[in-house]
């Protein structure tokens, strides 16, 4: 019998020729990222009592949750970590001018095939769109692996989704991946290997498979991965930081615990309704909710094709006087691309309010807050109860597409209307 791709990379990460499925492996990491939260992580790590990392080559941190700081808590946080990546020589750190840590990390080579990445942030699933093994870890597990260099981890059953036919004008990959997890449901996969497999994913961008693995980790998997090709490699090309990657594939007789086939052709627009992720429903059936704000960003739509999509939508047109659009690109150097070809000025024409690269508002931090009552529709990841800062408050998820045709109309809109 054929091994999966997590089989094979924990199995060559661990050093073992083989390992099965409920197996504890000890592995060495590639990379372990963190990083507003690298301040806690510090602490914890100083209470260990180990005076300095064995690893600063593999550790790489982003500041990002809340950059530039809103307060005095979050600056001295920025403070202390700027201290530790001193005398620590970790030369892997990335200021608050760079961008969104699931975007940067790739941008900067370290999301390769073969590569184990293990994060302090939920969302490091998104590097199984690269082919490579990654996921979230806690901050004490970070502390741990920045003290030895190690950790362990579980060997996965692997859920296999087999998808196939072309989406309809309007329809992305985001409106499928919340059909997915509306299915599944918020614990249907939870610690197992997901990949993504079929001509849909074929077929997808970089930037589309990158939304698949991003919010797999919603449904409870421990990884989001798909098999890389020519666009990964492409991508790579002068970027990796390490130039002799090996790509890991599934074998063919690989056994899978659960094989899930999915048609897209008659796919419609999704959105997440509050206060869950997997409380997906079809447009239709929330058409006509007033909104408040959108938010266009985030580690999960905010690449510059999302960005061009929801041009494409505004272009000559106006939000409504009711609504705040506000558009977060990724990173810096998506800002940049988007500036260069004149999407800004189109944003701006609309009404839209262009904020610098962070995740501020995903997690309520700053710069998106919601007042009492209110109702946002943002690309994001998470539309928990008090996730933009507000308990009071009602978030829904949908793709740049049906974000931007709501903020036009100042309520939930079918995006297909704009096609």
């Amino acid at each position: 019998m054929g091994k999966t791709f997590a089989e094979k990379i924990l199995a060559k990460k661990s050093g073992k020729s083989e390992v099965r499925v409920g197996e504890i492996v000890t592995v060495e990491p590639d990379f372990v990222m963190s990083h507003d939260n690298s301040a806690a992580i510090s602490k914890i790590f100083e209470s260990i009592g180990v005076k300095k990392v064995v690893c600063p080559q593999k550790i790489v941190i982003i500041l990002d949750h809340c950059a530039p700081p809103a307060n005095e808590k979050y600056a001295n946080n920025h403070k202390t970590i700027r201290e530790f990546v001193k005398k620590n020589g970790i030369k892997n750190f990335y200021e608050i001018n760079t961008g969104i840590c699931h975007q940067v990390l790739p941008e900067k080579g370290f999301a390769y095939p073969g590569a184990l990445i293990l994060g302090s942030d939920s969302h490091t699933t998104t590097y199984g769109a690269f082919g490579a093994f990654s996921t979230g870890i806690g901050r004490s597990e970070a502390a741990a692996i920045w003290a030895t260099g190690k950790l362990w981890l579980r060997v996965p059953e692997t859920f296999k989704f087999e998808i196939s036919g072309k989406f309809q004008e309007g329809i992305t990959s985001k409106d499928l991946i919340l059909k997915i997890i509306g299915d599944i449901g918020a614990d249907g996969a939870i610690y197992k290997a997901v990949e993504f497999t079929g001509e849909t994913v074929e077929n997808m961008s970089l930037s589309e498979r990158m939304v698949f693995s991003n919010m797999a980790v919603e449904m409870g998997a421990k990884i989001g991965y798909m098999k890389p090709d020519e666009k990964v490699f492409k991508f790579l090309e002068n970027r990796c930081v390490n130039k002799d990657y090996e790509v890991v594939f599934s074998d063919e007789d690989a056994e899978y615990e659960k094989i899930f086939k999915i048609d897209v052709s008659d796919l419609t627009p999704k959105v997440a309704a509050p206060h869950t992720v997997d409380n997906v429903k079809d447009v239709s059936e929330v058409k006509g909710t007033k909104i408040n704000q959108a938010l266009l960003g985030t580690c999960t739509n905010g690449r510059i094709e999302d960005l061009r999509l929801a041009a494409k939508i505004l272009k000559g047109k106006r939000i409504s006087k009711d609504v705040r659009l506000l558009v977060f690109p990724a990173s810096m150097e998506i800002y940049k691309k988007a500036m260069k070809e004149g999407l800004f000025e189109i944003f701006l024409d609309s009404g839209a309010i262009i904020m610098n690269p962070n995740c501020g508002p995903c997690l309520g931090a700053h710069e998106g807050v919601l007042g009492d009552g209110e109702v946002c529709i943002s690309t994001a990841n998470r539309n928990f109860k008090g996730r933009m800062g507000n308990k009071n408050s009602f978030i829904y998820l949908g793709s740049p597409a049906t974000v931007v045709a709501s903020a036009i109309k100042g309520e939930i809109t079918d995006p297909r209307e704009f096609f």
